[in-house]
């Protein structure tokens, strides 16, 4: 058996290894790292859980010790596409722990749902490794804040699910932007006509290197199939879960609402679980596999995006609540166990309508899966199950996100409007009528314009006083008929304050005449502009304007008439 020091690997990678408590290598690792070290192009099939992240990445990081350069900008020399967000976060994760011992290294990755600002930022100064979706990376490919003309080694993980997700036209467009001189690098756990297609376009004279016949599942995962009906499932779930023998869960289903449908019914019966699906926003799928690696959480929810990607240690347990209509994700599935010579155990709900499925899965792995039967008094334990309290509902603090609030918006709280109790100060109170009840005030239908000149004069029983003493606002001529100032009292003759005083608000009287009448202080409103329309005034005091016709308009109207 070959070991780490015996595949020529660079002096940095080698210590990396060394603090990683790595000594011997993977089949996969053994049989590809001495290829891609000496440049050729590869074709790798193996299983999930073997190791094939490292057998791209040391070599690669090899390559960049051996031949240091400048990143160049904008660019990187080293291209990992991967098909999942979780997985080009968790390639881009192994990639610095195996780079640990280069300080120059940079490795930036790229991925939909977050903000694309950030990740320009990155790429500006370039990186040596680029771990990037499909998506993505085109998105920053049409802004033009990326290049790829310096790029040295492709790298193409989960190869067959990239086909699988429509991704094989994302990639038609990427590869043309790349050098013709280059190593390229397929791995994938399947082997699929459409995949010896795509590598026969992108691949140069390749090696292909399979340490376990195609589409072929881990040797120590023990498979059994549950036949059950589809209102049944959820409660089979439930009594399996409660058994302590299962540490950690993976339950896969087949749509996204599914996988809530799920995590809301466990809740009903007091069983904890999260769920992470392509409708979680990437927050909430990190939080999520956070708390399921940490082990604050026993049993994640997913779908077949996360099938792609996950791998933690002590999941000791994959349910399949509704089997894949894809037989190769069934292998993806259950890879997610059992990883790294470990034990696991796989388990499948199968019902009438999904025996299809079933037989297509048994056709593809060439083995007849074990049957298990329901477990014992079934229905008894059902019924139990259904007895247990559900889950305290989350405090809607927590329950609902708030954002960030932005720091130059200040939100002072509303004054509480309270009582004045003290002394000498006056409250007002609501008038009575002739019964003794309160009388609601009345609506002010004063329009706007007459609330902004407050030298309008109150009429009391003894006289009227003008309310203060500003000069007369230069839109006094739009008053309404009455609301103007007099140098004198209406009733009593006597005269106003300051009246005797010259101010500006003294204006020489006009000596037109105008729709408003006879006025005691002489303003008159401007004429309008045009000199060519007729002022008349209405009942209510308003002064409607008419537009003199045009000449010639009436004898064409009278020519007009039979």
């Amino acid at each position: 058996m070959s070991l780490f020091k015996s595949l020529n690997l660079a002096a940095p990678v080698q210590k990396a290894l060394e603090r990683l408590d790595y000594t011997t290598p993977t089949p996969i690792q053994a049989k590809a790292i001495p290829d891609v070290v000496n440049g050729r192009d590869l074709m790798g099939i193996a299983q999930t859980g073997t190791g094939k992240t490292a057998a791209f990445s040391l070599p690669t990081l090899s390559h960049i010790a051996n031949t240091p350069k400048h990143a160049p900008k904008r660019g990187a020399r080293v291209l990992i596409l991967a098909p999942t967000r979780e997985l080009a976060s968790q390639i881009a994760v192994s990639v610095r722990d195996y780079g640990v011992c280069m300080p120059e290294l940079t490795v930036a990755c790229i991925f939909g749902g977050v903000p694309i600002q950030r990740q320009i930022k990155k790429l500006v100064r370039g990186n040596d490794v680029l771990v990037a979706t499909p998506g993505r990376l085109i998105d920053l490919m049409n802004r033009k804040d990326v290049r790829l003309n310096d790029i040295e080694v492709l790298i193409l993980d989960e190869a067959d699910q990239m086909m699988d997700m429509g991704f094989i036209h994302a990639l038609r467009q990427i590869v043309p932007h790349l050098p013709k001189e280059r190593q390229t690098l397929f791995f994938s756990a399947t082997m699929t006509p459409q995949i010896k297609k795509l590598a026969a376009q992108f691949l140069t004279d390749p090696i292909h290197v399979s340490v376990a016949p195609p589409n072929t599942t881990a040797e120590k995962v023990l498979q059994s199939v549950i036949f059950v009906d589809k209102k049944e499932k959820q409660d089979l779930l439930s009594i399996k879960l409660l058994d302590k023998a299962i540490e950690r869960a993976l339950i896969f289903t087949r749509t996204k609402h599914g996988a809530d449908r799920v995590v809301k019914r466990l809740a009903k019966v007091g069983i904890e679980a999260v769920a992470i699906h392509g409708n979680k926003s990437q927050g909430q799928r990190t939080r999520a596999l956070t708390a399921f690696r940490e082990a604050r959480v026993r049993f994640l929810v997913a779908t077949d995006i996360a099938a792609r990607g996950i791998d933690i240690e002590g999941i000791t347990h994959v349910f399949n609540f509704e089997i894949p209509n894809v037989p190769e994700q069934y292998v993806h599935r259950i890879g997610r166990t059992g990883r790294a010579g470990r034990e696991g155990r796989a388990v499948a709900f199968v019902d009438t309508e999904e025996r299809s499925y079933l037989k297509s899965i048994q056709k593809l792995l060439k083995v007849q899966i074990q049957v298990d039967p329901l477990p014992e008094n079934f229905n008894a334990k059902a019924a139990e199950v259904k007895k247990r309290s559900p889950l305290p509902k989350p405090d809607k603090a927590e329950a609902v996100h708030k954002p960030r609030q932005d720091p130059r918006r200040k939100k002072f709280p509303k004054k509480k409007k309270t009582a004045d109790k003290s002394e000498g100060v006056k409250t007002k109170t609501p008038e009575t009528n002739d019964a003794g009840k309160a009388s609601s005030p009345k609506k002010n239908n004063k329009s706007k314009r007459n609330k902004r000149h407050q030298t309008e004069t109150h009429h009391t029983s003894e006289g009227t006083q003008a309310k203060n003493d500003k000069p007369q606002s230069k839109h006094a001529h739009k008053r309404r008929p009455g609301s103007h100032k007099s140098g004198s009292s209406q009733e009593t003759g006597k005269p106003n304050k300051d009246t005797s005083s010259t101010s500006k608000s003294e204006r020489k009287p006009f000596k037109k005449r105008s729709a408003y009448g006879d006025r005691d202080d002489g303003l008159q409103p401007p004429k309008r502009k045009g000199s060519g329309s007729k002022s008349r005034q209405n009942r209510n005091g308003k002064v409607k304007f008419k537009r003199k016709p045009k000449p010639g308009a009436s004898a064409a109207r009278k020519a007009s008439k039979p």
